[in-house]
């Protein structure tokens, strides 16, 4: 396993080591010990997995003030990943980093907490994956819009994406509350 740094500190690309031969290929999407050894010390409470059709983009989400880490996986199809950081006394508050994640190149995006996340499916339909380092609260529950001219996404589309009507009316971020802190 290989962990890359991002532009964006605290974000990471886990890249695994992949055994493959004329039958497939096999790969460890997770293992404690080996990501602690990494300096990634993480404890999940959760798994989630969604299924979008081609041009769904889902987010920005994140949870405040009980916060997620998410290490994302594409376990079929394709998407652009997306972590922003939300902390608003970060150096790096509102920059984002994006890149594609897919079943054929099989990396994860740790995201970390503080930090919204959102997708676009580029090639579906697409399952995601992601572990999660605290449960779902729908009360703390947030996000801001996708297209929020603060932040200034650069999605890979082509026309308009499908977006559910919770997302489409997520506050901009100058509107936001429940903004993280460091």
């Amino acid at each position: 396993m290989e962990i890359l740094e991002t532009p964006l500190p605290g974000a990471l690309v886990i890249q695994p080591q992949v055994f493959g031969d004329e039958r497939g290929w096999f790969h460890e999407a997770w293992n404690a010990e080996k990501f602690k050894e990494q300096g990634l010390d993480l404890e999940f409470c959760q798994d989630n997995r969604s299924m979008s059709i081609d041009g769904v983009l889902r987010g920005l989400h994140y949870q405040w003030p009980n916060p997620q880490g998410k290490l994302v996986s594409c376990v079929k199809g394709k998407i652009w990943d997306v972590a922003v950081d939300m902390r608003t006394d970060s150096p790096n508050y509102k920059e984002w980093f994006g890149l594609e994640l897919s079943d054929m190149n099989h990396l994860s995006y740790w995201i970390p907490e503080g930090f919204a996340h959102g997708f676009v499916v580029l090639e579906g339909p697409a399952v995601v994956s992601y572990k999660v380092t605290s449960p779902f609260r729908a009360e703390f529950d947030t996000g801001v819009r996708w297209d929020d001219p603060d932040i200034c996404v650069e999605w890979p589309t082509s026309g308009v994406p499908i977006i559910s009507a919770k997302d489409e009316n997520l506050p901009w971020l100058k509107e936001a509350e429940n903004l993280p802190k460091l």
